[in-house]
């Protein structure tokens, strides 16, 4: 399949720059992976459409402040970096730029002194691996230097960041929020349990990859980036309760998505950790999913091409043929599809 097999147009003006007033305020719109029909909601309403015996998986990623600005030790100019992998004894795959002033042995300060870098390595794709040296908990020094890593396509200051995490984050490591779940409330959560809907977690940290556009023409050339998930027991054992007793399993969003995809791959549902680089796109048949909460997608975007993976390149292109033409908002801060 082509590239431009998944291009649609999208009016500048539709790109949402910042949140709903009220995270379930948002639209909603349903879509049927059989008959592509659609119908308008908002989500608030998505309640009435989960049934008792289904499932909800949620990944809890939370995102770190992973944008931070270093200065070079011998000439004093500042690099931005984004913090983008967590490979342990204080190092970091991150993204530098400009890249010619971020070379292997620089040395940088963040943060007036508060931390120091230095690169160690200088990666095929241009990525940097990066040793650091601070004093005390390294996720409180960031929260004090770093900055949230908003998408490009977001031009308008975030006021409240918070706004940029889901409810339930939990586990720091995300350059970027697994946006399906930010039009979650605690309280819509709690009504959503009492109507006998499970609920579980699982944990991927997104990297930006999922902003990196698809390059090659031929779709099937595309070498997805590699991302780090862990599926618990709890949960695992729920996916396969909800599975045997005839219920649904429901990822929220396209991070849940492909962590319960790659478990799956591996044969069975089971407690597991590791990196996956899977790329769902038309023609993959799906091992566990049965419908998908998400938001709407750049266009030619690994993530149009999962979603026209469940539901028909058909049938999605004319759901967001649809959506512009109603105004929805799209993207990170945009409204939200539910594919079933």
């Amino acid at each position: 399949m082509n590239k431009s097999d998944f291009y649609y147009n999208l009016p500048e003006e539709l790109i949402a720059q910042h949140p709903s007033d009220k995270r379930e305020f948002s639209r909603l719109m349903l879509l049927s992976k059989n008959s592509g029909e659609i119908q308008h909601k908002h989500f608030y309403d998505i309640i009435d459409h989960l049934n008792p015996g289904d499932c909800l998986i949620l990944n809890n990623t939370k995102v770190i402040p992973a944008r931070i600005y270093g200065t070079r030790e011998d000439t004093k100019a500042v690099v931005e970096f984004l913090l983008l992998k967590d490979l342990g004894d204080n190092c970091w795959e991150a993204l530098a730029g400009p890249g010619k002033k971020a070379k292997q042995g620089h040395k940088f300060s963040f943060g007036d002194g508060l931390m120091q870098g230095e690169v160690q390595n200088v990666l095929d794709n241009g990525n940097r691996i990066v040793k650091f040296s601070y004093e005390g908990v390294f996720f409180e020094v960031l929260d004090k230097i770093g900055q949230m890593p908003l998408p490009h396509y977001i031009h308008e200051e975030l006021k409240d960041a918070s706004r940029y995490q889901t409810v339930y984050a939990k586990y720091e490591g995300s350059a970027a929020a697994p946006t399906a779940g930010l039009h979650f409330t605690e309280e819509l959560l709690q009504k959503i349990q009492q109507k006998g809907v499970k609920i579980g977690y699982v944990t991927l940290h997104v990297g930006i990859g999922t902003f990196r556009p698809v390059k090659e023409e031929k779709i099937e050339n595309h070498v997805m980036h590699s991302e780090h998930y862990y599926m618990p027991r709890e949960t695992a054992d729920l996916i396969n309760a909800t599975k045997a007793a005839g219920g649904r399993v429901i990822c929220v969003g396209t991070t849940s998505c492909r962590t319960v995809e790659s478990v799956a791959s591996t044969g069975d549902i089971r407690e597991c950790e590791g990196d996956t680089a899977i790329f769902i796109y038309p023609g993959y048949e799906f091992k566990c999913l049965d419908a998908l909460i998400t938001n709407f997608h750049l266009p030619e975007s690994t993530l149009i091409m999962l979603i026209s993976a469940l539901a028909g390149r058909e049938n999605v292109l004319n759901a967001y043929d649809t959506a512009v033409k109603e105004q929805y908002r799209f993207f990170s801060f945009g409204d939200a599809m539910f594919i079933q």
